[in-house]
């Protein structure tokens, strides 16, 4: 039994057999089709390169002796500026300078006719193991060398702490332990520690919680042929595969106790035993990870290692919630219009001053992941996130009943600033005096319109020219000040 009949069909994988003789391609196009989803025929190299043109193929079955055209002269096959297919050659009249041409031209295989089905499957089957190994290294480096930005978005505070703390410590080869809630950028982060740190291994991610328990080791560690029941061959393990690099293991506290123990040999041997085999391999890895949980916790309760935190947590990196760093929201509001904008073919749209500030006022559990995918739904939908939340909500981030309140017995109170008011022309006019600042100006002219319509926030919101929630979002602002000064 061939190689290839020992696995489940490559439904991914198409074949073109081009052959004069109707038999042959007959004989072929049943035994291939039992493994691949895709297997087309042609008598000619001209019908084959129409076929091509609407198509591409994997593997090219081509006989050399073909009326018009020969095989070997079929050289848009061969063209390196193509997607390059594997091509088989036969025939049943051939010598040693036309094998030695054909194996120049680029062929993968030469067999001569006649020949059985098993010779043919075996060369198929090394023929496609090889490009889905490629196809494998190809997906791989898509996934490692993509380019993904270093610099963090941002200049908040606790945003420049973050970035400090990265540049500080990426060019160490310790362990980090990288903390924050759901959608706060851990992985964002890991890649900067990786481009920043300088080595020249990939950045390889995965993420724990999304293994099966029992496939965890040998994702990590790889295994050997015949380590367990359906291990046809030995697979390398991403300890190998990040060698020299960074290996990130998102959310860490998912992982089962029993995998913790190999993981802890792993990192103070720095080497690693692929499942089922007898010796150990080195390995130079950088090790960052990454959790929502509180870890400190988790080994409290008894969940998590308390050798493994320590090691884990020799430099550590807190990320901040989105909510703790409103200042930043215009700029990530920005970077994500533009990006999805460009992602999605749309035209990017200018969101206004009221539009940031209902972002600004939202407490967003989900962080920035929950930002994007809002931005995401709103460029689709031509809405903007003011509209949105009121259509979601019947409103949109305000102030509770309780801080209003609060705010407006302050102000009652006399412990705000109030213009002078007099008459002219039947008019009521107000004077603000020359020494008072611009917010105290529109802190107090707000107060003023909304006290003329009785505390009704929307007839004063009218008359001013702008939204509900934005008269909402200055008194809490108000009353947070007020709160800080007591």
């Amino acid at each position: 039994m061939s190689d290839l009949e020992l696995n489940a069909p490559w439904t991914a994988v198409s074949v073109l057999v081009v052959d004069d003789e109707p038999g042959m391609r007959a004989i072929l196009k049943k035994a291939l089709s039992k493994k691949f989803a895709q297997v087309d025929t042609a008598g000619s190299i001209e019908e084959a390169e129409e076929i091509r043109k609407r198509c591409h193929f994997d593997l090219l079955i081509v006989d050399i002796n073909l009326p018009g055209r020969s095989g070997i002269d079929w050289h848009e096959a061969f063209d390196p500026t193509t997607r390059r297919s594997d091509v088989i050659f036969i025939t049943g009249y051939a010598d040693l300078e036309m094998a030695i041409q054909a194996l120049r031209a680029g062929a993968s295989d030469f067999i001569l006719k006649p020949f059985n089905l098993e010779q043919m499957m075996q060369s198929v089957s090394r023929c496609i193991e090889r490009r889905l190994v490629e196809r494998q290294n190809f997906a791989l480096q898509r996934d490692v060398e993509r380019s993904y930005p270093v610099d963090i978005i941002g200049d908040a505070e606790s945003t420049q702490r973050m970035k400090k703390m990265i540049a500080q410590v990426a060019p160490s080869v310790a362990a980090v332990l990288v903390e924050g809630e759901s959608g706060t950028g851990k992985e964002l982060v890991a890649r900067a520690l990786h481009q920043l740190s300088k080595r020249t291994g990939p950045f390889v991610p995965l993420n724990c919680g999304a293994i099966a328990p029992d496939l965890l080791e040998s994702e990590l560690f790889g295994h050997v042929s015949g380590a367990f029941t359906g291990a046809k061959k030995g697979r390398d393990g991403l300890f190998r595969v990040a060698n020299n690099g960074t290996l990130f293991l998102d959310e860490i506290g998912e992982m089962p106790l029993s995998m913790q123990s190999s993981l802890l040999r792993a990192l103070e041997q720095k080497a690693i035993r692929p499942v089922g085999a007898e010796r150990e391999v080195q390995v130079d890895v950088r090790i960052v990870a990454a959790t929502n949980r509180n870890l400190k916790k988790e080994v409290e309760e008894g969940r998590f290692r308390q050798d493994l935190y320590y090691r884990l947590n020799v430099l550590t990196i807190e990320l901040p919630a989105l909510r703790e760093r409103v200042e930043d929201i215009p700029a990530l509001a920005h970077h994500f219009t533009q990006q999805l904008s460009k992602d999605l073919g749309m035209k990017p749209i200018n969101w206004t001053h009221e539009d940031i500030l209902a972002m600004q006022a939202y407490q967003w559990p989900g962080n920035i992941r929950e930002l994007r995918n809002m931005m995401e739904r709103c460029i689709l939908l031509g809405k903007s996130p003011a509209v949105y939340w009121q259509e979601l909500n019947g409103d949109t981030p305000a102030l509770s009943a309780e801080n209003i309140s609060n705010q407006t017995s302050a102000s009652e109170n006399g412990d705000d600033k109030r213009p002078c008011q007099c008459h002219e022309d039947g008019q009521d006019q107000y004077c603000y005096p020359t020494d008072w600042t611009l917010k105290d100006v529109e802190k107090a002219h707000i107060m003023q319109v909304v006290d003329s319509h009785e505390g009704n926030k929307s007839a004063a919101a009218r008359q001013l020219g702008v939204a509900r929630k934005t008269l909402e979002r200055k008194y809490k602002e108000w009353a947070e000040e007020s709160a800080s000064c007591e």
